[in-house]
């Protein structure tokens, strides 16, 4: 069965080509319910037709921009357009509309825009100040928001619980089973009369409901489960600035005339225009389908939601948001087709198919020898001309068998049960921090066996603050020293760095509603501007004493940042950069001495400073050097910042502190078979520091630089996990946070994206969002990945067991005795407790870190295992000896005579079959150990539908006979039936000790 279910049923966890997943589709053969099986999987068709819908909007996208740059060239020959501002808005207070503001970005219409007074016009007609943003007063915002719209995307909309009852109906061997009731009722009722002969009938149509409305909740909680998900993958937040104050607003909340600010890896929230930034770099490939970046400034300030910045930072007025947008026009394509399908889906599928064909011959097959014992019987009376009503009703029943036969044999629910523990999983691991935004990643985790983690805010917490300095080449404690460094430090190098710190930098200091002192940036910028801070430097003093030319952000592949300001004496030209040590020591010339002058480096000079380097990396410190440049004869935006020529001004320590948690989580990782590799950009010394004190590098491990692990470009961690994956056929799962990372997170198995100090770029091309940045919730990923795997596993094991039991004894006994112990109505119960209850049972079985001491499967791993099959036939076996017993022995053993003998008999083989299934779905809890009880009160899940399998059970038997076609049993014949089932958990735990 595995190496058929390999060939035929084996997808990817990412990127499955569409021949792929058509392929498994058309093999799939007697599905019951194609609305219910297929609902979590991929609707090619809608895809196909999402896709065409796309190219259409992006040619229409590319025809406007390339329309747009022809218009630039002859803007000063065209006369402006006439526009007039509707009546409603002009009341309002605004002089232009929603529709106007939409067309000029949409169509990057440089004529529009010209003619209405550029971006600083547009601002003014939405009454939106460039420098404060838009007042935060609740009524003009209800009022804008009323006239220019939210920004928010149109929704499906959320199925009611009465779709999911429709769906379920459209079983096809409910249906013919509906349609067995039917005839049932009325034969039953012209021949027996009313309410005698509409028991058999009502059972079946009882049966029916009670499976459809269950089947139907667990559906709509489902939906519901991925429906919260969905909601908690679109809650972004950007910075914006409203009512003078810089703050976080969750991009729904933007309206037109709002203030954004955009750096590196953000994703662009709205349709806007460029107001004032640096080397902005856009990725317009969501919505052109154009892999060449676009540059964006003033002469070309159009920004459109959907696009990615993919260098440099800016300021951006907005002017359309939501449906709107071309964005938001296109959202509605672009969810269509669904998620593709996971592994464990698809191979359940497939082991769905293979049972249901096997399921529908032995149907036949039964069918088959019950007419032929019936037809037999009539011969020998001679009675085979005429029939009677209850005949009639006999040759109903026996197709209503095989049908049921059908219905128990075809495990519709496996395919299904993944989805269930998929929902269930990630509902849980959003609650322990991680976000999965792609099903087969919970799966897939189950089976990693490396992962390769960043170092800084995953091994580390990412609260960053400079504790030792090398200025004017004397190096000091910054932690004791507190704010008296300041006097240490000669007057003009002070100045030098205060410049460099408060200009050559990402973040930003600022004050809040509250009126304190808010320092916003990575935590690296953060760190340094609490360092300059603490100098007696004032952010706001510096930034306005100097005229910024050119910013180059922080490049991960350079691994150093630049500025280029003007100086306000004489207009001198000054170029500030900042970044890895050794690199930016490397491109200096001149050293700042404990004079504060500027004196050539000498190899005694670079000696002390690349050892006070190693010293600080061997404290586990991240070190910056901090350089200058002064630059003659001018300098233009154009031109890029020097590469060398630098004057070192210093060097800082930045102490960033290992997280709680993680050695003991390395350990962990290291028992389960996950090897831990740290890929960082920081100097080796600091890495290898790191890495002891995590756990990761040990006495015979290696640490090695350049091309992989320390001092690491993104394109390394790229091809490492490439090698990983191909050459040594590891499933791998990578973090990462920068817009860099994004191809090391697509490659991966696994992608993980750090929540906190993660981009929109490197979230999107994530398959989980680890929302705390912590390297202990990767473990917590990893345990519920094994859990899944191992939760379907239990729930295969568990229903398999049913199936081959139920498959056997009733051909059998249609075989050997004409008549079969099992009706239709007990076939649908024992469905019922295997399929959705059984999945409710086993497949929401929470981790523990029992599941870290085995193996991960890897790539290859069966997923039928050979334990598996053992459990499978050793239960089956022992079930059905014991009813085929019951059955030859069973009234003679009981004392049974008279004309209900045989039903008595047939309602113990039914109670003794169900509770074989009870104590089978507890030792289902474990496949190897032997204790099975270990936990069980933990997971309430298991515990109630255990409780209403036994209720249900009693209520059947006791109060349901004329229904359900059985009678009261005695307490000898209960006990014997809990015992019979309860002595299948010792015989489950002696297969266990059988070695296979």
């Amino acid at each position: 069965m595995e190496s058929y279910l390999n060939q035929n049923f084996d997808v990817k966890a990412k990127h499955s080509s569409e021949e792929v997943l058509e392929k498994w589709r058309n093999l799939c053969g007697v599905v019951k319910n194609p609305k219910r099986r297929f609902r979590f999987t991929a609707n090619l068709s809608k895809r196909y037709e999402a896709a065409a819908m796309r190219k259409t909007n992006q040619e229409k996208l590319k025809i406007a921009v390339l329309v747009s740059k022809a218009a630039f060239q002859f803007i000063s020959g065209v006369s402006p357009s006439d526009y007039t501002v509707p009546e409603e808005v002009k009341a309002a207070g605004y002089d232009i509309c929603a529709d106007e503001l939409g067309s000029i970005v949409e169509s990057h219409d440089v004529k529009k825009l010209k003619f209405h007074g550029g971006v600083d016009g547009l601002s003014g007609k939405l009454k939106a100040c460039p420098n404060a943003g838009l007042s935060g007063e609740s009524d003009q915002l209800i009022q804008r928001q009323e006239l220019f719209g939210i920004n928010k995307f149109a929704e499906s909309e959320l199925k009611s619980f009465w779709i999911f009852v429709w769906e379920a109906l459209h079983d096809m061997t409910l249906m013919i089973l509906g349609v067995c009731a039917f005839f049932s009722l009325i034969v039953g009722i012209a021949t027996e009369g009313w309410p005698q002969g509409s028991h058999d009938g009502l059972g079946i149509v009882a049966s029916i409901l009670l499976v459809v409305f269950v089947t139907a909740t667990s559906d709509y909680r489902q939906s519901l489960q991925f429906r919260d998900l969905d909601k908690e993958k679109k809650k972004i937040t950007v910075q914006v600035t409203r009512s003078g104050f810089r703050q976080k607003l969750s991009i729904y909340e933007l309206l037109p005339g709002d203030i954004v600010h955009l750096a590196i890896g953000d994703q662009v929230p709205a349709d806007g225009l460029f107001l004032s930034g640096f080397s902005v770099v856009i990725d317009e490939s969501s919505l052109t389908g154009e892999s060449e970046p676009v540059m964006v400034n003033a002469q070309n300030p159009f920004l459109l939601s959907g696009t990615k910045v993919q260098d440099g930072s800016c300021k951006m007025l907005v002017t359309t948001v939501g449906m709107r947008t071309q964005w938001g026009k296109l959202m509605a394509t672009l969810s269509e087709g669904g998620d593709d399908e996971t592994p464990l889906q698809v191979k359940l599928n497939g082991v769905a198919t293979i049972i249901g064909k096997i399921g529908l011959f032995f149907a036949v097959v039964t069918f088959a020898v019950l007419v032929q014992g019936m037809f037999m019987r009539k011969l020998s009376l001679s009675t085979h001309w005429r029939w009677s009503g209850d005949e009639a009703l006999e040759l109903l029943e026996y197709f209503a068998i095989a049908v049921t036969i059908v219905v128990v044999a075809v495990p519709e629910g496996l395919p299904l049960a993944v989805t269930l523990s998929l929902a269930f999983a990630m509902k849980k691991m959003m609650n322990d921090k991680a976000l999965v935004r792609h099903l087969a990643a919970c799966e897939t985790m189950g089976s990693a066996t490396t992962i390769c983690s960043d170092k800084t805010g995953t091994l580390t917490t990412n609260h960053m603050t400079v504790v030792k300095s090398c200025i004017c080449m004397n190096v000091q404690d910054v932690a004791s020293k507190g704010s008296s460094l300041e006097s240490d430090i000669p007057e003009a190098a002070l100045k030098l760095l205060r410049q460099s710190i408060f200009n050559n930098t990402g973040g930003e200091v600022v004050v809040n509603k509250q009126g304190k002192t808010e320092i916003l940036g990575t935590p690296t910028e953060t760190a340094i501007l609490e360092f300059g801070l603490s100098l007696g430097g004032k952010f706001q003093e510096e930034r306005q004493s100097y005229k910024v030319i050119k910013v180059e952000p922080f490049n991960s592949t350079k691994k150093r940042m630049g500025v280029v300001i003007e100086l306000p004496e004489g207009g001198r030209v000054r170029a500030h950069t900042k970044g890895a040590s050794e690199i930016v020591l490397a491109a200096c010339q001149n050293v700042i001495n404990s004079s504060g002058e500027a004196v050539p480096l000498d190899e005694e000079s670079i000696k002390y400073l690349n050892v006070t380097i190693n010293e600080f990396a061997n404290e586990a410190l991240r070190t910056l050097c901090l350089a200058y440049m002064d630059i003659e004869n001018g300098f233009s935006a154009d031109e890029g910042i020097p590469a060398s020529g630098f004057t070192c001004i210093g060097i800082v320590g930045i102490k960033d502190p290992v997280r709680p948690g993680v050695r003991e989580s390395v350990e962990l990782c290291r028992r389960a078979g996950i090897m831990v590799r740290m890929v960082t950009g920081d100097n080796i010394n600091t890495a290898k520091a790191i890495a002891r004190e995590c756990g990761i590098l040990t006495d015979d491990g290696v640490a090695i630089e350049g091309p992989v692990m320390a001092r690491s470009s993104p394109m390394d961690k790229h091809t490492l996990v490439k090698q990983l994956r191909t050459t040594f056929d590891e499933v791998v799962a990578v973090t990462g946070d920068g817009t860099n990372d994004a191809p090391a997170l697509h490659e991966a198995d696994i992608g993980l994206a750090m929540g906190i100090a993660g981009t929109e770029v490197a979230k999107e091309s994530a398959d989980v969002i680890i929302l705390d940045d912590n390297f202990s919730t990767i473990v917590t990923v990893a345990k519920w990945g094994r859990s899944v795997y191992i939760n379907i596993q239990k729930f295969v094991q568990f229903q398999l067991t049913v199936n081959v039991v139920a498959l056997i004894v009733n051909f059998s006994s249609a075989c050997l005795t004409g008549s079969a112990p099992l009706t239709a109505v007990q076939l649908l119960w024992v469905n019922m407790i295997m399929d959705t209850l059984g999945a409710l049972a086993l497949a929401t079985e929470p981790p523990n870190n029992e599941l870290m001491k085995r193996m991960p499967v890897g790539r290859k791993g069966n997923f039928i295992t050979n334990a598996m099959w053992r459990n499978i036939l050793g239960q089956a076996v022992y079930q059905f000896v014991i009813i085929w017993l019951l059955q030859a022995k069973g009234k003679s053993l009981f004392g049974l005579a008279g004309s209900d003998s045989t039903l008595v008999l047939n309602t113990l083989i039914f109670n003794c079959f169900v509770f074989c299934q009870v104590f089978n779905e507890i030792s289902s809890r474990e496949m190897e150990e032997i204790d099975v009880f270990k936990g069980i009160l933990d997971n309430y899940v298991f515990v109630v539908v255990i409780g209403v399998t036994v209720f249900f059970q009693i209520i059947i038997i006791e109060f349901l006979g004329t229904f359900a076609s059985t009678t009261p049993l005695t307490f000898v014949q209960w006990f014997f039936s809990i015992f019979v089932g309860f002595l299948g958990m010792p015989i489950a735990a002696g297969l266990k000790k059988i070695a296979v």
